[in-house]
């Protein structure tokens, strides 16, 4: 009885996949593993591919995400430095690094994993809080705040024990959220009060102390616009005066003719916004306007 050729074929693919099941494996591009020979630790496997084993039970290969895994802690109370209460929630993201250790400590349980980060993250915060004053994380001026500070010693203290005992890479660590209990509230904002009156105060101090510099310099200038004008005024007043010196000498010759210019002059400061006047044709300076019977003295020599 002859055998068909495609049963024959297909019963070999079906020997070479159950072949390949028992002594391969496959790790992904989001994986790692460890293989175990006999109960025991054999290698590590964090490259993606296919690689070989020997069949169970010989060989057992446990297979972990390598991706970041998010964890985040409870809101919890802890103490400053300056002995305030302050409530603190804490975020950080981490990954298997050491397939083995994670194995061998965790049993590669992600929830064993959190649950051993947990306190280890607990402490390092109360301690890196405990050694920080309030100011450091609740301030009115933003130049106090060190929460960088503080979440990259958080994050320094954690790295090494969560890799060292439990082979766990903290990528990131940070504060999330912060609070204060109830009954130190009202302290932290009357505190919060009193910081902000005293860089009013010191912001005043330095407007006046700016308003005094202004205004002597004003005065200053003031001072010095007034003494040039002053200056300028005795030097004008005094030619001036010179020029009149001048004029009444010549007035002082001829009284006449210095009688007829005043009178002019009125006539003409009088009537030039054509007012209108009703008086004595005889009185000066309206006298001048009777005709040719007045008439100016001839202006005398110059001796």
């Amino acid at each position: 009885m002859k055998r068909n050729p495609i049963t024959f074929i297909t019963g070999g693919v079906l020997v070479i996949i159950f072949i390949m099941m028992l002594f391969t494996f496959q790790v992904r591009q989001t994986e790692m593993a460890v293989v175990t020979t006999f109960g025991k630790y054999s290698r590590s496997v964090t490259e993606p591919g296919f690689q070989w084993r020997a069949p169970w039970p010989v060989q057992k290969v446990y297979k972990f995400d390598n991706r970041i895994q998010n964890f985040e802690r409870k809101f919890e109370q802890t103490t400053t430095r300056d002995a305030i209460n302050v409530l603190i929630t804490v975020y950080a993201g981490w990954r298997v690094a050491d397939p083995q250790t994670f194995l061998e400590s965790l049993n590669g349980d992600v929830l064993h994993a959190e649950q051993a980060l947990e306190p280890l993250i607990r402490n390092m915060k109360n301690g890196v809080i405990s050694q920080h004053g309030f100011a450091d994380l609740i301030s009115t001026n933003q130049a106090d705040l060190k929460f960088d500070q503080i979440e990259q010693e958080m994050l320094a203290a954690v790295q090494g024990q969560a890799k060292t005992n439990y082979g766990l890479e903290v990528k990131f660590l940070g504060i999330k959220q912060l609070g204060l209990p109830e009954s130190i509230t009202s302290k932290v904002f009357d505190r919060m009060k009193a910081e902000r009156q005293t860089r009013v105060k010191q912001f005043q101090t330095e407007g006046e102390k700016e308003a005094k510099i202004i205004r002597a310099q004003a005065d200053s200038l003031a001072n010095k616009i007034l003494a040039e004008a002053k200056g300028n005024a005795i030097e004008v007043t005094g030619a001036a005066e010179a020029k009149a010196s001048e004029s009444y000498k010549v007035m002082q010759q001829n009284p006449e003719l210095a009688n007829f210019l005043f009178q002019r002059n009125a006539l003409e400061q009088s009537l030039k916004d054509r007012t209108t006047l009703i008086l004595d044709q005889q009185t000066p300076p309206f006298n001048m306007l009777n005709g040719p019977s007045v008439t100016a003295p001839a202006n005398p020599p110059i001796k």
